[in-house]
């Protein structure tokens, strides 16, 4: 028996005026996710708990089948282990973005999603000028990086309110810096950083091409080594996982899932859909679940970029949906679970709690003739998880 969670990052919505009250989902042509709906269930989950953060590692831990409230430390202790940035008791890790500020404002989150060759030397040249014995920044993907600090009895950075940078888009950065006792610590690195990277042949370069630099770093996410039981001791499922981001990368090392890292895959726009779905069927051969995520329609609803969104969500369909339904369709020895990890809203630009659609399909699933895949139609589904951690046993064990 083989298990397959597909994964696409930020896909639900709202319904959009310019799509005729229709959400992107809605409006995209995907004829794999509705053979999902049509003959197999749909149905609704709630990933993020009460009070919890719309974050996508909060989501994840759930779809993954581990209560958040019992196990989640941080989004950055996740991207340390993808790192191999090995984390010891008291020991506190930062996600680290490179952004572009522009006077007072957040201009961009991502620095135009700045290749992760220029972000290397501009990361490690922060590190020479502001890493200490007890600081360390790390070189990630793109935009996306990684600050340690090691453990000292002179502050606790655990506890602060750090705001994601893709939740302030346009907002003012004196408003939203870190907050709490020994905040200053993050603030005055954050503000050093900008008079450093300003200055840097890198983001000279990037002004004049009429891209966006990237000119500031970004610290939030903050947590502490998480201890979680691997995914083979509590399903005895041996799996692997497929993604381009360090933090899902990251939570399957902890998970003890192999991570297989596809060339091409970018976690943005240009990811190579195809090179993930072959992978994923390879693995299949010696594997019994595999997790394959995907980040484009995410960025997309960042961005606020509609045709992008309902491109990333018809790729997915097409691209990584399809072959994985053609491979398995008349085996019948297959599940496929099939979901966002939470919403990204096209008119919100950032994440929401909204409980999602998931549709699963394959050996003793009954189909009950939904009309699509889509929000709406999962609404008339009775079947829904309250506690999202509830999904996973209901995908392998029911």
């Amino acid at each position: 028996m083989k298990y397959i969670l597909l994964v696409a990052d930020g896909m639900a919505d709202y319904p959009l005026k310019e799509l005729g009250e229709r959400t992107p989902l809605e409006a995209a042509r995907t004829p794999n996710l509705d053979f999902i709906a049509k003959h197999g269930r749909l149905g609704q989950v709630k990933t993020i708990p009460d009070k919890m953060n719309p974050a996508s590692d909060v989501a994840n831990i759930s779809i993954l089948g581990y209560n958040p409230r019992e196990c989640y430390t941080g989004r950055g202790p996740l991207e340390a282990a993808n790192m191999g940035v090995e984390l010891e008791n008291g020991d506190v890790a930062f996600r680290c973005n490179l952004i572009t500020a522009s006077s007072d404002n957040l201009l961009d989150y991502s620095a135009g999603h700045i290749s992760s060759k220029e972000a290397a030397i501009l990361i490690k040249f922060i590190d020479q000028n502001l890493g200490t014995e007890r600081i360390k920044f790390y070189p990630g993907v793109s935009y996306r990086h990684l600050m340690l600090v090691k453990a000292g009895a002179d502050d606790d950075l655990q506890d602060l309110a750090c705001k994601p940078p893709h939740d302030i888009i346009g907002q003012s950065i004196r408003a939203n810096l870190p907050k709490g006792k020994n905040a200053q610590i993050l603030v005055k690195l954050m503000q050093d950083s900008r008079d450093l990277l300003e200055k840097h042949e890198i983001n000279q370069v990037r002004v004049d091409l009429k891209e966006n630099p990237a000119n500031m770093i970004w610290l939030w996410g903050q947590g502490s080594k998480p201890a979680l039981v691997s995914f083979e001791q509590k399903y005895g499922l041996s799996g692997s996982v497929i993604s381009a981001v360090d933090l899902l990368k990251g939570l399957g090392r902890i998970l003890g899932l192999d991570v297989i890292n596809v060339p091409g895959a970018t976690g943005y726009y240009d990811t190579d859909y195809e090179g993930k779905a072959k992978y994923a069927l390879a693995s299949l051969q010696k594997k019994d679940f595999v997790f394959v995520h995907v980040e484009a329609p995410d960025e997309a609803g960042h961005n606020g970029d509609l045709r992008e969104k309902i491109l990333a969500i018809e790729r997915f369909d097409q691209l990584i949906v399809g072959p994985i339904l053609a491979a398995f369709k008349r085996k019948r020895n297959f599940r496929v679970l099939v979901l966002p990890d939470h919403a990204t809203p096209i008119s919100l630009r950032t994440h929401s709690s909204d409980i999602v659609p998931f549709g699963i399909f394959g050996k003793d699933i009954t189909g009950r003739g939904f009309l699509n895949y889509s929000e709406k139609e999962a609404q008339k589904s009775d079947l829904y998880f309250d506690k999202g951690h509830e999904l996973m046993d209901y995908f392998i064990k029911d």
